[in-house]
């Protein structure tokens, strides 16, 4: 056989010799075409292996340890494969092939001006990477290779690996026959991640499989803690339209591999660098810009391994694959879940939230994979963290909890697979539940939740394709970001309102004068950037109205330090709230930081379809003092639309005063109620007097429409009223609304119940 028979360069290589040199060793070559930056090197062939194991006489070896398997004797299948690893790691290389190898390996040195260069050692099977299969982790990857008789025995274990415990049992549960799955070995020049960071990253979200963003994770040194979940990497969001950083959290990074003595170790990172981020927003972007060019050339989502080789300087992409969850998804249909825990339920753990989905079951702690005969199908499985010799017995679990890991660690690629729900990142998951304890682990937001005994949950499903077009719109009441990319997928028409109270509370937690005086502005900043561009992200370009600040006094004090700026006020409904704070001498500062944060959404994020809504603003004076400190921090009305919330009688009586200030109206139902009846609604003495169909308030709403169309004006409604009340939707198409916001439970319903509405006038 010819030396092209068993080696091949890794430029000359295309998709379509993927049954040639695996998948792997093909997509490396498709990106040399596209100007993606890819380490030198070349790769052995399925004809290499095949050769290799009919020369040295082990076929008939391998096949009898095969005969008989029951993969789900955990202890017969680990004899089996053990077995077979050594059979085809003890055997000799053939000397045709040895010799193909060596000179190729000659040739790398040649052109790197190295004698016997450092290499990686990539298995690629031909059956990997396949959009409707995933054999991602499944064989071994060898690093730090120098000289020809390193390289030779590294392939020969690269070759064994295609027996691993878990490659046998995956390819035994997905009926591939076991000899008609080859190993190629891409070999490449070493990247010295070790002098600078590395890392995965999915071209979607992978939890929601919202495919407008890139999802990148970053740590220092080489990437397989990253996968394995050894490390806490840092997360970066990157919304593909504009290559604007959505999100940044940076991760604890407390160990990183580097090469020693030969070899790779763990060491500690220094203080100082874990509190700083692996990659520069440049790097970042220039991440996410190859990831969307690979997408885009191979038509789906990509899970993408990359580095940053420190000797370089330069960014590297070291492998590609399709992702095999959302990527192979069919069909379109909203799952939601919701616990119905009391508010008093306490949890007993939280961390890292994988998936959108809740489990409950018994606890089983595993201190190592080779307990897994211990894990009963539907239990939890609790652990430090997983590798792929976890696979088998996370297939039982009706949910994952681990002290470690990031949202691409293996626990959290796995889990998503097989469709599990799983909490990473815990801290203390195996010292805090106890074998036996019975719990429900809920990941239906960002921040999972471990609760004591097994909660009864809901679970909706929403097939949100084939709805019909309405001419009014159809807009959500989203307060929490964490649900954004899950709800993208709903055929509305944008977000009516989007509450900065849930970001503050959730993430924040203090009250931003309180970080001002402390110097720590920033973190209200980020926060509520983060969480205002996930939701302007996930509905771009429809419009998302983003309401400023509207908590109460006795709301402010709830939070770290506001004791300090609040008064303690009688009524804090009817208090200081709202517009009146804005340009408050006492408060302004921290209206500061809100606008800076919506100025960053738009301008450095690019999110040009977020606006800006005013709330409780009592007199159009006061309309006037807000837009005119908002265009000093940055958020001129010249440049984007600002709403009003029209939640007074004043906003009525004076529309058309408030119509030539602002662009558009929202309806508050809630206060506009409260205020017209002099109900307080927070009053349980009163609250059979709180009725939002109540003829003051509909009059008031058709008043308000009325005037506002009369000075070309739209006018939406973002109350509960549409949300609770069926029919209320009814009467605001009647009046000739423009659009209806509603909570996502009942978004498609309200859409069926518009076009209804819309056909029969």
């Amino acid at each position: 056989m010819s030396r092209d028979s068993f080696v091949r360069s890794l430029e000359a290589l295309s998709g379509d010799d993927t049954d040639a040199v695996g998948g792997k060793s093909a997509n490396l070559g498709e990106l040399a075409d596209l100007d993606v930056p890819v380490l030198p090197g070349f790769t052995t062939t399925a004809s290499a292996y095949d050769y290799y194991v009919e020369e040295t006489g082990i076929h008939a070896e391998i096949e009898s340890q095969l005969e008989g398997l029951d993969v789900d004797d955990v202890a017969d299948l680990q004899r089996r494969g053990e077995r077979i690893r050594h059979t085809i790691s003890e055997a000799s290389m053939p000397p045709a092939l040895e010799s193909a190898i060596r000179e190729r390996y000659a040739e790398l040195g040649d052109e790197l001006g190295i004698d016997d260069p450092e290499v990686a050692v990539r298995s690629s099977a031909t059956a990997e990477d396949l959009p409707e299969a995933s054999f991602a982790g499944q064989q071994e990857t060898f690093l730090n290779v120098t000289g020809e008789t390193e390289l030779l025995e590294s392939i020969k274990h690269c070759f064994a690996s295609l027996f691993t415990d878990r490659a046998i049992v995956y390819r035994e549960n997905n009926d591939f026959d076991h000899f008609d799955v080859k190993l190629a070995c891409a070999v490449q020049k070493m990247g010295r991640a070790d002098l600078a960071s590395s890392g995965v990253l999915f071209t979607l979200d992978p939890d929601t499989g919202f495919d407008e963003v890139v999802t990148i994770e970053a740590a220092y040194g080489f990437g397989e803690p990253i996968v394995q979940g050894v490390v806490d990497p840092d997360r970066y969001v990157v919304f593909k339209p504009t290559t604007g950083i959505v999100e940044k959290e940076c991760g604890g990074k407390s160990q990183q591999m580097v090469r020693r003595n030969g070899g790779t170790k763990l060491e500690s990172v220094p203080d100082e660098k874990r509190e700083q981020f692996a990659l520069s927003d440049d790097r970042i972007r220039e991440l996410a810009r190859y990831a969307t060019r690979i997408e885009d050339h191979f038509g789906t989502p990509q899970d993408i391994e990359w580095l940053v080789d420190g000797d370089l300087e330069e960014l590297f992409v070291v492998q590609t694959r399709p992702e095999t969850v959302h990527g192979a998804a069919e069909g379109n249909v909203l799952r939601t879940y919701s616990l119905e825990a009391e508010e008093t339920d306490e949890p007993l753990l939280a961390g890292v939230a994988i998936g959108n989905a809740i489990g409950s079951g018994t606890v089983r702690v595993l201190s190592d994979h080779r307990e897994m005969d211990r894990v009963e199908e539907g239990d939890v499985l609790v652990t430090e963290m997983t590798d792929p010799d976890w696979v088998p017995v996370m297939k039982r679990a009706s949910a994952i909890v681990t002290d470690r890991g990031g949202k691409t660690s293996h626990a959290a690629i796995v889990s998503r697979e097989l469709g599990i729900p799983a909490i990473v990142r815990t801290g203390a998951a195996t010292e805090s539940l106890s074998n036996g304890d019975h719990v429900t682990v809920d990941c239906s937001a960002d921040t999972g939740r471990v609760y004591e005994g097994e909660l009864e949950y809901d679970v909706t499903e929403e097939v949100v394709d084939d709805l019909p077009e309405t001419d009014t719109d159809v807009t959500l009441i989203l307060g929490d970001p964490g649900r954004a990319f899950a709800l993208a997928n709903l055929p509305v028409d944008g977000v009516g309102l989007a509450r900065e109270e849930f970001i503050v509370t959730s993430h924040v937690g203090s009250h931003p004068l309180e970080l001002l005086e402390r110097g720590e502005e920033k973190q209200f900043v980020d926060a509520l950037r983060t969480g205002i561009a996930k939701i302007g992200a996930a509905f771009y370009p429809d419009e998302v109205i983003f309401r400023l600040s509207d908590f109460k006094t006795d709301e402010y004090r709830n939070l770290e330090g506001g004791w300090k700026y609040e008064p303690d006020e009688a009524n804090p409904m009817l208090g200081w709230r709202g517009a009146s704070r804005y340009y408050d001498e006492a408060f302004r500062e921290a209206f500061r930081l809100e606008c800076e944060a919506l100025r960053q959404v738009r301008e450095e994020v690019g999110l040009d379809n977020v606006i800006v809504m005013v709330p409780f603003c009592r007199t159009p004076e006061e309309g006037e003092r807000v837009l005119e400190i908002m265009a000093e921090y940055g958020l001129s009305s010249d440049e984007m639309d600002v709403y009003v919330m029209a939640e007074l009688p004043a906003n009525i009586v004076l529309a058309d005063r408030f119509a030539d200030l602002f662009d558009g109206f929202s309806i508050g139902s809630n206060d506009l109620t409260q205020l017209m009846l002099g109900v307080d609604r927070n009053s349980e003495k009163l609250a059979p007097l709180f009725d939002e169909t109540d003829d003051s308030v509909t009059r008031s709403i058709s008043s308000l429409i009325e005037e506002a169309h009369r000075h070309d004006r739209p006018v939406g409604i973002c109350g509960d009223a549409p949300s609770t009340i069926p029919e209320y939707t009814e009467f605001l198409l009647e009046e000739g609304i423009d659009s209806i916001s509603v909570s996502p439970d009942v978004a498609v319903e309200t859409i069926l119940t518009v076009a209804e509405f819309e056909s029969a006038e």
